[in-house]
């Protein structure tokens, strides 16, 4: 059953009277039924204008109107006065109503949550609520279902859409093992999914989550316009009483000039920008989540047409972080025994690498043997397996510990090995440009960004190589995460910088660069959580995307700023020469607001952003 509108109902029993009225000749009960009408579409406008003196907020629009209203009445203009109250509060209903539908529209766009599942109990199958389900339980996904929750597919396979949360309309194709996420849609095959999330935890809630909160973040533009009303009104408020007095005192008509204060007065009222501005930025959020980019904040999306100094981690970021074991070279033991030390090494490793070299091992490790286990970050591992001391890592980590080791000038990242401080060969590890990294500088400095930095724990040979593949010139490598975080912190005094990153390692970088931009599908927890921008692909060209979102955004704000001040002055001048009435005032305001709330939803409504 539709829930009663009262505040709709409010306004069309008020419009009934007021109609009846107009038929009425006997004067008081005109009069009367006038005053009853005023005090049903006003009494709620009262009470908050109220309360808002309470709070020390006394120029706000409910005052402003409350004003007008009563100086209509004490000209005698009782039918105007009412019929400005009833134009106020149904333009104020309409606009309410347009920017809540707006809103709703832009979460239903992004129609990634499922409010049931298929729940497999023994040999049953139960549809039942989604918030039931625990971790590990199994659930069905037929062809054309969303996949409620995150999972692994432990039966079946066939193609997954992710367009809702990556943006890209290409199918993933999945089976068993194979990890999907929920907010994607099955595509032609049952898909038997084990459960890796609840309801709350799963991807689909997080990104709606994140949408519906960014609301909560005012950007630079907001509170200025929030500053710019709190000044503007009482000028404003001012403005009409003295131009009221100073023409009587000149020998004006006193009904004349007050009824053209009053005029001036409705005009003013700053409710296109209070309304049309934050929903620029809502529906630049719900664009650019569309396109698999989520931003936490309207701040956030403001933030990123500022940016002058992209900064970017190499590994997982610029490089697609699969690596593939080049060459094992072994002193004085087998590369067979020297691949299974560096395995029980990685085993509790979160780096990347980690994962290759104990896929390439392939055998089940004895976690009981290893003890001591350290991750000395940017540098490596130390541990112990069985009473051995082991270390595994990069050049610095021998250098500061007095091993020497082999000189190679290979391209690509070398894991070094020592047990009791005796070298004992390394494994050569090669990792993989991302396709788009080649048109990043390019697209990236054709969207204003003047500078590109690549920073990197690997060796010198291999950060020089990458950077100058894909035309990054300036680059520093073998650099610790506090190098990392030193080098963020002095570009920002040179401009606006954002830093792009994906690891554990990045969370510290993020943090305290102007805007912290995270690979979301490779990305640690650490990371998106420092971030202010999830990337839902590891696709870099959804940088640049989000750039001309955040600049198209920012362009249609301006926009709807100029040309709701220039009618506001337009109706002002109408007004002071007696040539606008209070009526057109208001239903002037009411068309600005619903013009301007329309044209806040153009970046849900284009189908592409230049």
């Amino acid at each position: 059953m539709k829930k009663f509108d009262f505040e709709f109902f409010k306004i069309i029993l008020s419009g009934i009277i007021f109609i009846v009225s107009l038929f009425i000749n006997i004067e008081t009960i005109k009069l009367t039924l006038l005053i009853i009408s005023y005090i049903i579409v006003s009494y709620e406008m009262y009470i908050n204008a109220f309360k808002n003196i309470l709070k020390g907020e006394i120029f706000d629009e409910n005052l402003l109107m409350i004003v007008a209203t009563i100086g209509a009445f004490f000209i005698g203009e009782y039918e105007e006065a009412l019929m400005v109250m009833l134009l106020f509060n149904l333009g104020e209903y309409l606009s309410d109503k347009a920017v809540d539908n707006s809103s709703e529209s832009i979460l239903k766009l992004m129609d990634l949550r499922s409010d049931r599942i298929n729940l497999k109990l023994n040999d049953k199958i139960e549809n039942v609520d989604i918030k039931d389900v625990k971790l590990g339980d199994i659930f069905i996904v037929k062809p054309g279902e969303k996949i409620g929750l995150d999972g692994v597919v432990v039966n079946g396979r066939g193609s997954v859409d992710t367009s809702s949360l990556t943006g890209e309309s290409k199918p993933v194709y999945v089976e068993i093992n194979n990890t999907v996420l929920s907010g994607s849609t099955n595509l032609d095959s049952i898909l038997t999914i084990k459960a890796t999330s609840t309801f709350e935890t799963s991807t689909a809630t997080k990104i709606l989550e994140l949408i519906k909160n960014s609301e909560d973040k005012k950007t630079e533009t907001e509170k200025f316009i929030t500053r710019f009303c709190k000044f503007y009104t009482p000028i404003i408020v001012l403005s009409a009483i003295l131009l009221t007095i100073i023409p009587v005192m000149l020998g004006g008509n006193f009904n004349d000039w007050l009824y053209r204060s009053l005029v001036f007065l409705v005009t003013s009222c700053p409710c296109a920008l209070v309304i049309s501005v934050p929903l620029v930025f809502f529906s630049g959020i719900g664009r650019a989540s569309r396109e698999g980019i989520i931003v936490k904040g309207s701040s956030e999306l403001e933030n990123l047409s500022k940016i002058k100094i992209i900064v970017f981690d190499k590994t997982g970021t610029i490089t697609k972080g699969n690596f593939e074991i080049q060459e094992i070279v072994s002193k004085n033991i087998t590369n067979e025994e020297l691949l299974e030390i560096a395995a029980y090494s990685e085993f509790y490793s979160l780096h990347p690498v980690s994962k290759v070299i104990l896929e390439k091992y392939g055998k089940e490790i004895d976690k009981s043997i290893i003890s001591d286990f350290k991750e000395i970050s940017g540098n490596g591992i130390s541990l112990k397996i069985n009473d051995d001391d082991i270390l595994v890592g990069n050049y610095n980590l021998f250098r500061e510990n007095k091993i020497n080791i082999d000189n190679i000038n290979s391209i690509g990242t070398i894991i070094y090995i020592a047990k009791n401080h005796e070298y004992l060969g390394y494994i050569l590890i090669a990792d993989e440009i991302k396709n788009d990294a080649y048109n990043l500088v390019k697209s990236l400095k054709y969207n204003g960004i003047r500078r590109i930095v690549m920073l990197s724990g690997d060796n010198k040979n291999i950060v020089k190589n990458v950077s100058e593949r894909i035309g990054i010139s300036e680059y520093y490598a073998e650099m610790l995460p506090i190098d990392k975080v030193n080098k963020v912190e002095s570009l920002k005094k040179e401009g606006f910088t954002a830093f792009v990153g994906d690891g554990i390692n990045d969370a510290p970088v993020m943090k305290i660069s102007d805007l912290g931009i995270s690979m979301g599908i490779t990305g640690s927890d650490a990371a998106i959580e420092a971030s202010n921008i999830v990337l839902m692909t590891d696709n870099l060209d959804k940088i640049t995307e989000a750039i001309k979102i955040s600049k198209k955004t920012k362009s249609i704000v301006t926009f709807n700023i100029i040309f709701a001040l220039l009618v506001k002055f337009l109706c002002l001048l109408l007004g002071v020469l007696g040539i606008s009435k209070i009526w057109f005032a208001v239903v002037a305001d009411v068309g600005v607001t619903l013009l301007l709330v329309l044209n806040s939803l153009r970046l849900i409504i284009v189908k592409k952003v230049h």
